[in-house]
């Protein structure tokens, strides 16, 4: 009698060929007998798995696994358009922002805020050229030097360990432009903003050491120190108020734009906005 084994496998295309005993299904069997001299797999060497058919839409996912990574993993892309206009607004208000242009910023809002408004033309743009040669070119002179001696990766000083001779030659032009500017009998919370500058310079220059603190949040709160201060100031131009809201909302893009590039942290952002804010502040309070 024989028996009857359709209810003991499942399904298979075998079913559907010629085989009334079910043998292919049996231990040992081999439905086509290797050929003399083929590789054996031994028990201590199991065989390789076989590739798994793919289809036209899965052959991205294979050849993740073929390449030992994680099938859910995706590859990098480009930055999208919209990513990459913030990355070059960012990268602008970074330079317009840059330290070394708050103090002839500074002097700019001066002669435009206060009394010195009516000073001729042509003395205003002889000391503003002044303080532009001696807070930024000077500067940026010693930085594109110690760039070419090789001290200095690039001249936007994101390197941390680079960025302690130029803090040193910056603190040393913000106080003579405030001695210059006190020989010339501004008043003293003028000469005290660039006072207030280098002292902000020396404090960043001392916790560069350990730690890579914001100078660009530290210039732009500088700015907003003084601003505030010169709203205290007599017969100052009511339009005061004006610039001290453009020079808080430059201050956030300023923070912003460092966050985005990478640049800072949050803490070292903040931590410049206070440095910067205190020093001006409470020195141009005296």
């Amino acid at each position: 009698m024989k028996l009857d084994t359709s209810s003991y496998y499942p399904k298979s295309p075998l079913d559907d060929e010629p085989d009334p005993d079910h043998s292919a299904y049996m231990p040992g069997h081999a439905s086509d007998p290797e050929p003399e001299g083929s590789e054996q797999h031994s028990p201590e060497q199991p065989a390789s798995p076989a590739s798994p058919s793919v289809l036209p839409d899965q052959r991205g996912a294979v050849r993740f696994q073929a390449e030992g990574a994680d099938s859910s993993a995706t590859p990098d892309l480009p930055p999208t358009r919209r990513e990459q206009l913030v990355d070059n607004l960012s990268t602008a208000v970074s330079w317009l922002m840059s330290p070394l242009l708050m103090p002839v910023y500074g002097i700019v809002l001066v002669f435009m805020l206060t009394v010195y408004s009516y000073v001729p033309m042509g003395i205003k743009l002889g000391f503003t050229l002044i303080v532009a040669g001696v807070t930024i070119i000077l500067p940026m002179l010693t930085v594109l030097l110690l760039k070419h001696l090789g001290m200095v990766s690039e001249i936007g000083l994101n390197n941390q360990k680079e960025r302690t001779i130029p803090y040193l030659i910056t603190i040393l032009c913000m106080g003579g432009t405030g001695a210059f500017l006190a020989i010339k009998g501004f008043p003293l919370w003028v000469v005290m903003f660039y006072a207030g500058g280098a002292l902000a310079g020396l404090i960043e220059a001392i916790i560069n050491n350990w730690w890579k603190i914001s100078a660009h949040a530290a210039g732009v709160a500088g700015l907003v120190a003084m601003l505030v201060r010169m709203s205290h100031t007599p017969m100052v131009n009511p339009d005061v108020l004006t610039w001290l809201i453009v020079a808080v909302a430059c201050a956030g893009l300023t923070g912003s734009a460092r966050l985005w590039l990478g640049r800072h942290t949050l803490g070292q952002v903040l931590a410049g906005y206070a440095v910067g804010f205190c020093s001006v502040y409470f020195l141009t309070m005296i």
